[in-house]
C-alpha cells in the first residue's frame, strides 16, 4: 500500500494506492493519528484503491469519527469494488463520498 498526504488551500488529501487490509490497516491509522489532530478537513482520496477489508473499514470509520467533531471527511474518487463494498456494508449511508 501507499500513502500519499498534500494540503491544498488548507484541506489536508490522503490519497491511499493498493489495498487496504488487515496487514496494512495500521500503516493508515498511523498516518491518520499524526495527521488529523491539526486538521479542520480531510479528504481521502481512494482513486488507486484496489481492495478494502473489515480492518480498513475500522481504519476509515475511526477517522470519519474523528473529523465529524470538525469540518469533516470526504471521499472521493472510489472506484466501483470500492463503492460495492461501502454499499454492502452500510457505510455509504454513513461517509459522505463523492
Amino acid at each position: 500500500m501507499n500513502i500519499t498526504k498534500e494540503k491544498i488551500d488548507g484541506v489536508l488529501t490522503i490519497k491511499v494506492e493498493g489495498r487496504l487490509d488487515t496487514a496494512t490497516a495500521p500503516e493508515l491509522s498511523e498516518v491518520f493519528d499524526e495527521a488529523l489532530p491539526g486538521e479542520d478537513s480531510l479528504i481521502l482520496d481512494l482513486a488507486k484503491l484496489d481492495y478494502v477489508s473489515s480492518a480498513g473499514l475500522r481504519v476509515i470509520l475511526g477517522a470519519h469519527k474523528k473529523m465529524m467533531k470538525k469540518n469533516g471527511m470526504k471521499i472521493v474518487n472510489s472506484s466501483e469494488a470500492v463503492l460495492e463494498i461501502f454499499d454492502i456494508t452500510g457505510f455509504s449511508d454513513i461517509l459522505d463520498i463523492g
